[in-house]
């Protein structure tokens, strides 16, 4: 949704102030002839107040619970707006798009409640029940959107017709494909990301092949979905089709509209001698480019040197997108509407045409190209002293890769002699890297080293095996130079006070740095920062046979004051300490998940008072929009976007990110689950990184891969959850499961349809029994 700002500007209000005017009437409520009477909206402006209301209640600021009546959602108990969430077992949960009072997290919609809605879709629901835990319970009243308009699946043919069956089994639906909609209308575009288009002629050679499919009619009063096929994908096992399962199941937009490649095609190769004048030129300086062996868009080039007087100079020049996709247009529009690349293990889906991402806007060595460019004064405390921020051209000296900069950061004599001429720049690099990392850990700032899963693939690019991902001094050097430069970027445009984009980091939840508390005092370490307030409720559970049990029920005060030195101060006490892996995993998991926003909020793991993306306009549009706001800041331009605008944007661009990784980290996963189908039967060492009351999670060591030990299938005694504890505790024998620990486990069970692995507890063979030829790991 765009904004309307013709009504806007009529209307003279914003949707703030008339947000502010319902919260003051009776019980937060108004209806629409209230307001039109209260705020003297005649005509177009009674049009513009429809609009803004239709607006609040698309972001649910407002809730709709009849016809031109509202309520301001942040006061409402009993209605509330947001996505529904299905288990595969029918029930769901509604994630609020506004924090309602008194309820703690989401609303849980049991199946039957869940009605004719789907994973995904934008409801109204009723609260029809509150805990005194802050737990509850509702229903649907309302779909207000749709989240799928196709769906994926497999086709099958049955007696009474034919079906498509969902890949994803939160969609609990089948969907019915009437005679004569089987086959798709016109031939698909080869505008593929992993395979060609499937050359099928009946609708008995689609029986058990991928298809995706149209929705014409949505499933509603205990009717089925009806769909059309509109393209055909391949057989489940085919190489390639995963990927493009992947790609339809998160709606991932993967083909450019042809307006789009015709503007791309006409951008020109060669660079105006005008624009060339118009800029500063560092042509001359031996700027490089560091990236992955596999990269191909190169976003970002860096240049370091000492300066007479000891101070440092750091230039972050990144490639000038701006110049070539201009606001409104065909390119730019699907750039908007992707948000943002996407990265799957073997391929990508890119948010730009080639043209563009790996071609004319790419930092590519030996060639000029346009750049946006941040010069930086430091001092030798890290401290920025001076900054110039300008439109520049560069010719990338060297095509670094991460692996290359180690090597001659680590003495390798090969490397060192090939890149003679450059030793000198890395090690200045590397110094004033370091430089930066010990100014930002003085502040607060949290460091998760963390280690991330890299998919190995064979020349065939079949999947081999799971490694860790290498991480070295070269990716330091490029993440504290990034850092730097939006750091910098963000605090120049938020002093000229110009609407813009922010990337935020909200303080944790009081209650996640509760649970969090709770586990790490297991292990002796705590966040250090005094008695965290909590509020204690007796509650009386009725158990099926009559009995009654009393238990505590301990919800967190929000007026928790934890910083991010908390977390820092903890990080270096379980430094190389068997509990590093498991607590820093779930300090990970206590804090809120960075977004974009109209608002500068700080960022709270950077510890840092203000901060933005400017470093990847090439896959990520926050950027692009930052550096059209930094150049009308260059040229003394008036702001061209108002904070209503940048507000749309920044709720577009978070959902499109969300988006994203979700799809990046499905696809990981289900590689995973196909990599151990072959593997039942096999032994492996693994941690236990969560404790249910229906089994351990597991993860394998070294393999990056988790699944469940099922609380029924544990050995030698009866096992119940303790919430308290967060453990397992056999009821004869006193034996406990908790978080952190080590266990050997066996592979029991591969579900691919749900992608899901289920293991057992390892137990070493009974004398006389027969050895099996299964490997251990």
């Amino acid at each position: 949704m765009r904004l309307d700002l013709g009504l806007y500007v009529e209307l003279n209000l914003s949707d703030g102030e008339i947000l502010d005017r319902i919260r003051r009437m009776p019980h937060a409520k108004a209806s629409f002839k209230n307001l039109v009477r209260e705020l003297g909206t005649h005509g177009e402006k009674r049009d513009a107040l429809e609009a803004a209301l239709n607006r609040m209640v698309e972001k649910g600021q407002l809730v709709e619970f009849r016809g031109g009546h509202y309520v301001a959602a942040s006061h409402s108990k009993e209605f509330i707006v947001g996505r529904l969430s299905v288990h595969r077992d029918g029930y769901g949960f509604v994630i609020p798009l506004q924090k309602v009072d008194g309820v703690t997290g989401d609303i849980f919609i049991p199946p039957a409640a869940v009605s004719q809605a789907m994973h995904g879709d934008r409801v109204l629901a009723q609260i029809t029940y509150t805990g005194s835990d802050g737990r509850a319970e509702g229903t649907i009243l309302k779909i207000l959107s749709r989240a799928h308009q196709t769906v994926v699946g497999e086709f099958r043919m049955r007696r009474r017709g034919n079906w498509v069956k969902p890949n994803d089994d939160r969609l609990q639906q089948w969907i019915y494909i009437p005679e004569g909609m089987e086959l798709p209308a016109a031939p698909a575009s080869e505008d593929r990301i992993g395979v060609k288009s499937m050359d099928v002629s009946s609708a008995e050679e689609l029986d058990g092949m991928i298809v995706n499919v149209e929705l014409l009619e949505f499933p509603a009063d205990g009717e089925d979905g009806v769909g059309r096929v509109i393209e055909i994908l391949g057989h489940p096992d085919d190489f390639g089709v995963d990927v493009e399962i992947t790609i339809r199941k998160h709606h991932l937009p993967h083909r450019f509209p042809d307006e789009a490649i015709a503007q791309a095609k006409d951008v020109p190769l060669t660079i105006a001698s005008a624009e060339i004048a118009r800029r500063k030129d560092y042509r001359a300086l031996p700027i490089v480019t560091i990236d992955g062996e596999t990269a191909r868009d190169f976003d970002d080039a860096v240049y370091v040197e000492r300066l007479p007087n000891g101070h440092w100079r750091l230039d972050v020049h990144i490639a000038d997108v701006s110049h070539y996709v201009r606001p409104g247009s065909a390119i730019d529009k699907e750039a908007l509407f992707r948000g943002t690349s996407v990265y799957f293990p073997d391929r990508a889906v890119p948010m730009l045409p080639h043209e563009l991402s790996t071609g004319i806007c790419s930092l590519r060595p030996d060639e000029d190209r346009l750049v946006m460019s941040a010069e930086l004064e430091l001092d030798n405390t890290g401290d920025v002293v001076a900054q110039y921020f300008c439109r520049g051209i560069i010719r990338s000296a060297a095509r670094m890769t991460y692996t290359s900069v180690h090597k001659i950061l680590d003495g390798d004599l090969e490397e060192r002699r090939v890149y003679a001429h450059l030793v000198e720049r890395f090690e200045r690099m590397k110094e004033l890297a370091l430089l930066l990392n010990r100014k930002r850990t003085k502040r607060g700032s949290i460091d998760f080293d963390l280690p991330e899963s890299l998919i190995e693939f064979d020349e065939n690019g079949l999947m081999i095996g799971v490694a860790r991902a290498p991480r070295n001094i070269a990716h330091r050097i490029i993440e504290e130079f990034m850092l730097a430069a939006n750091e910098a970027v963000a605090a120049h445009i938020a002093h000229a006070g110009a609407p813009s984009l922010y990337r935020i980091h909200e303080v944790p939840d009081a209650k996640k740095v509760h649970d969090f508390e709770e586990i790490a005092s297991q292990f002796g370490y705590n966040l250090a920062f005094g008695a965290l307030p909590v509020k204690k409720f007796g509650v009386v559970d009725k158990r099926r046979d009559g009995r009654k049990t009393r238990r505590d029920i301990v919800l967190a005060d929000e007026r928790v004051t934890v910083t991010s030195k908390n977390y820092q101060k903890l990080i270096g006490k379980i430094e190389g300490k068997p509990e590093e892996r498991i607590l820093s995993y779930l300090m990970l998991r206590s804090l809120k998940q960075a977004r974009y926003s109209h608002e500068n909020q700080g960022h709270f793991a950077l510890a840092a008072e203000t901060y933005t993306h400017f470093t990847s306009p090439i896959r990520r549009y926050p950027d692009l929009m930052v550096h059209r706001v930094l150049g009308r800041l260059l040229d003394n331009e008036p702001p061209g976007w108002t904070e209503e605008q940048m507000e749309e944007f920044g709720t577009d661009c978070s959902f499109t990110e969300r988006r994203a990784a979700e799809a990046e980290r499905d696809l990981v996963e289900w590689k995973k689950v196909q990599f151990m189908i072959d593997r039942v039967g096999e032994d492996f060492d693994a941690m236990i990184i969560s404790v249910t009351k229906f089994g351990l999670f597991v993860e394998l060591e070294h393999l990056f891969i988790e699944g469940l030990i099922p609380i029924d299938t544990l050995p030698g005694d009866r096992f119940r959850f303790h919430d308290n504890a967060r453990r397992l505790v056999g009821e004869r024998s006193r034996r406990e499961f908790k978080i952190g620990e080590k266990v050997r486990v066996i592979l029991d069970r591969v579900d691919a349809v749900a992608k899901t692995l289920q293991f057992g507890l390892w137990q070493p063979p009974q004398p006389g029994r027969k050895k099996t030829n299964k490997r251990r790991h």
